[in-house]
This record gives C-alpha cells, structure tokens and sequence, in this order.
C-alpha cells in the first residue's frame, strides 16, 4: 500500500476518535484493548498545562507529535509561521498566538478529518489570525519568500520524499526565514523489520532519518546554520513501549533500538542573501 494513503487513513481514524471524545492515542494506530497507546514514550508530557489550558481539549487530544516545536522556534510578534502536517492544530494555535494579531499562522495538512477538525478547534479557541490550507507537504500552496518560519511536529518523517518537503521549505521561506521543527532522529543502524513496518512509520519511527542525513538534506535544500539538538532519548523501557503490541519480537528487537531513536530539535537558516531560484522575490 502507499506509505501516502496508508498516512491519511490512520490519521483520518485519529480525528475521527477524537471527535468522538477519545484520544488520538500515537500515531494514529489504536492500541489492543488490553494495551495502552504504543507510541506513548514519543508524544506524551510534550506541552505545559499554562500552554494548552487555553486550547480546546480536542486540539490537545489530537496532539501526534515529538516535541513542541512552538516553545523552541522563537517566534515574535507580527511574524508569518506555516506548521507542517498541522493535524488537529494545536501547534498553529500555539504560534497564533506567539505571533500575535500583526502576525499570521497556517496549517496545512493532506486529511480532511483534521482539517475540520483544527477549524473547529480554531473556532473554539477564538484565534483569527490562522488559516488552515489543506495540500501536501511536498508540495506547499504557498508563494515563494512568502514565510519568516516553517515548523512541524514530528510529520516530515512520514513523507516518502523529504528531500521535497526541505526543498519546499526553503522555497516559502524568505531570507533569512527559519526552519525550525521537531521530529524523530536516528543515531546508528536499526533493524530492517522496524523500517519496513507502515504502522511504525505511521508513528513516526520507521521512517525516521539518522542525524549525518538529515543534516545532508538539509544542506543539499540550500539551508545553512544547520543544528540537531536532542531533545528526549528512548531507552529500552521506552522501545518495549512501542513495539509491544507490533507483530515483532520484542525481546529480539527492543535491544537493537536501544538509545537509537531520539526527539529532535532541528534548526536551520535560510541565507540572508540567497539568490538561488525561488530565493529571492
């Protein structure tokens, strides 16, 4: 099946449950009834209560991501930020409302259920300063030099072509605009069972990149200034947690993933005096 499609559909069911007064619960991938969510060690204790006790519930709820890219990214008022796979809108909420009403945030994501239900959620909250587009990652509806900052929560690893995500990026940022997203990052080799697993990559670790790549990437896009800052490091506790209702041997696998997935901070600029095509208006 396509790794696209198979993407939409488990985060389509996520929204869904949400809107029917349940948890999103990782990933999207609903755990056995006698199992809590796999994934937890990835998406759990991300954001303060001071930070989303003003959300609606759902758009906590329908938090999927590994980090909290709004409290690391420096936003300030009056700037433009655009959240990529923006789910149930959480973060875009967030950045609304760093930016303030001189500034904008938008949210873009590929799934119809999130979509409304993030606009819901915008509803509820009473921010007017968003607007939500929906499309794909790889391919940003948005005008060239048009951003000061790209964000994203744990979702670039989910796409098949990252090279065209950073590329996208970097053309919709203006000079001198950031990157500056949280996702999961490799250190070292890991096992061919865990890449080859969709509802892994569904929950953002079969399709995660090792640190010497992503900076590669990163730098081939045009970016520079480019730092990966650990964030939050699985250990073996953490590894049985999510891949204990897989179809995997654990006791053979979980050792092999050992300190091998990590939370990630990842910045990187936009040079100031880029003129390469789409760089400069």
């Amino acid at each position: 099946m396509d790794i696209k499609e198979v993407v939409k559909e488990k985060y389509g069911q996520a929204a869904l449950r949400v809107h029917s007064g349940g948890s999103s619960c990782c990933g999207a991938v609903a755990a056995p009834p006698d199992k809590s969510c796999g994934c937890d060690p990835i998406t759990s204790n991300l954001y303060d209560a001071a930070q989303t006790g003003a959300l609606p519930e759902e758009a906590v709820l329908a938090s999927l991501g590994c980090g909290n890219p709004t409290a690391l990214a420096q936003l300030s008022a009056g700037e433009t930020v655009l959240d990529l796979g923006s789910g149930g809108g959480i973060d875009v909420l967030l950045s609304a409302r760093r930016v303030g009403p001189t500034g904008k945030a938008y949210g873009l994501d590929m799934t119809d259920e999130m979509l409304a239900l993030a606009r819901e959620n915008q509803r509820k909250a009473g921010v007017e300063n968003v607007e939500f587009l929906k499309g794909e990652i790889e391919h940003i509806p948005l005008p060239d030099n048009s951003l000061d900052v790209v964000i994203s929560n744990c979702v670039i690893n989910l796409s098949a072509d990252k090279d065209r995500v950073l590329r996208e990026a970097f053309r919709v940022l203006k000079p001198g605009g950031r990157f500056a997203v949280s996702d999961v990052v490799v250190r070292g080799a890991v096992p061919e069972q865990v890449r080859e697993s969709m509802l892994l990559w569904v929950g953002c670790i079969a399709g995660a990149l090792e640190e010497y790549q992503y900076v590669t990437k990163l730098a081939k896009a045009g970016f520079e200034g480019i730092d990966i800052e650990p964030t939050r490091i699985y250990d073996i506790e953490d590894a049985r947690a999510f891949l204990s209702w897989q179809c995997v041997d654990v006791d053979a696998i979980a050792p092999q993933v050992q300190g091998k997935f990590m939370s990630a901070f990842i910045r990187a600029t936009k040079p100031a005096n880029c003129c390469a095509p789409g760089c400069c208006a």
